[in-house]
């Protein structure tokens, strides 16, 4: 059943539209997600949904009705929201600001009843801040507001909840806490959930349906499996020097600088050295990864140049010999300790073979795995980044142009 619904909304200030063409559903039991950059419109689209904000033209419709045709105090008990703006509660109790969401329901002299005390206690235990009824509000942190702002619009018993930003200023355990709460209210309460965010991550993972806002215009709606891929929010948000993988759901820094270190890697080992090694501008290339490696999906995300194999394929001859050209063509070879089967053996000839040429090789693994793997050769012991960086010696170490050595 659909809760609220838009057709043909402009959504604006004045005779300025800001975002036009909003036509969303939202279902009952759902979670709805506004994803966009800052200024794209998204406070403007939830503010005309909530009603504080005039369309300037087509119609939102609440349960059916148009939103201007029912009386707030009605409106109120069929939707609640949640902004950015910052409540002040002055020397107000936890319990007193839950209280004041059980309004529409009370008499004129405000007056709360067993039933409404019932009420608010259940939405204080809801949001795990049943601790706090007796706390003044001011003395919380922010994490634990927010909770108690989710506990005062859902005492309102809506039908939809709004909520501009809720995350915001929230370390990620009151962010993943609040996302379940909201989550868990949409189920078992059936509400239907519009919220804004910006974590992308959080979105695609707990929401039904997202609405792509960009440059003041509606870019996408639909289910995230089908409106969100790599190319979508790389545009959606304008990133530059950064890649976006959808299949991760994480945000990577591009690796920009012309290789000087190779990095045998697998079984996402490589991960913390790509990282490593971006942060301080070395470029790097690496190998010999299988496709369908956590290893592999990072370092493409990062433009990383990556010699690869097929997945649940062992390394065949003309991956390893381009490998060989890669590591002949630099100074220094980083063994990432990755864990050694008879698909990616051929990874340890990698590193003696680089030993042979005499390059610098820098290994993470225990001493007894390096004795055991490549004997007494020389090879540089790491186990933390400090020593890491210590041992590629950067100023040693020569850039190349890639060309035709792929």
């Amino acid at each position: 059943m659909i809760a609220l619904k838009t057709e043909k909304l402009k959504v604006g200030y004045g005779k300025k539209v800001v975002v036009d063409s909003v036509d969303i559903s939202g279902f009952r039991g759902q979670v709805l997600c506004l994803l966009g950059p800052n200024g794209a419109g998204k406070s403007t689209i939830l503010r005309t949904l909530s009603g504080l904000l005039d369309p300037i033209d087509g119609v939102v419709y609440v349960n059916q009705e148009k939103l201007p045709d029912k009386k707030k105090k009605d409106l109120a008990k069929e939707l609640s929201v949640v902004l950015t703006t910052k409540f002040s509660a002055g020397m107000m109790k936890v319990y007193d600001v839950v209280s004041m969401g059980r309004y529409p329901y009370t008499s004129r002299l405000g007056k709360l009843t067993s039933h409404d005390h019932q009420l608010i206690q259940e939405a204080l235990i809801t949001v795990n801040a049943d601790y706090l009824a007796t706390r003044n509000f001011e003395e919380l942190s922010d994490g634990e507001k927010q909770k108690v702002m989710v506990a005062r619009a859902l005492v309102q018993e809506p039908e939809v909840m709004i909520l501009d930003e809720p995350t915001s200023h929230l370390d990620i355990r009151h962010q993943l806490e609040l996302i379940d709460i909201l989550k868990n209210l949409s189920k078992e309460k059936n509400i239907t959930v519009i919220l804004s965010l910006h974590e992308i991550d959080l979105a695609l993972k707990s929401c039904e349906k997202v609405l792509l806002v960009r440059d003041n215009h509606i870019v996408g709606y639909g289910a995230p499996e089908d409106m969100v891929n790599e190319e979508t929010i790389s545009q959606l948000y304008g990133i530059k020097n950064a890649g976006y993988n959808n299949l991760l759901g994480s945000i990577e820094i591009e690796n920009s600088g012309e290789p000087s270190v190779f990095v045998v890697a697998g079984n996402g080992t490589g991960i913390p050295i790509y990282r490593l090694l971006s942060k301080h501008n070395i470029g790097a290339m690496t190998g010999i990864i299988h496709e369908n490696d956590v290893d592999y999906e990072v370092a493409r995300t990062m433009g990383l140049t990556i010699k690869s194999e097929f997945a649940f394929e062992a390394i065949d001859d003309v991956n390893y010999l381009g490998a060989k050209k890669m590591i002949d063509r630099i100074h220094t070879v980083i063994d990432s300790g990755f864990p050694v089967r008879k698909m990616n053996e051929k990874n340890l000839d990698l590193i003696r073979y680089a030993i042979s040429k005499g390059k610098k090789v820098i290994s993470f693994r225990q001493k007894d795995e390096i004795c055991k793997y490549f004997g007494d050769k020389q090879i540089l012991e790491c186990h933390e980044s400090c020593d890491f960086l210590k041992h590629l010696d950067t100023e040693e170490m020569p850039t190349v142009k890639l060309g035709n050595i792929l």
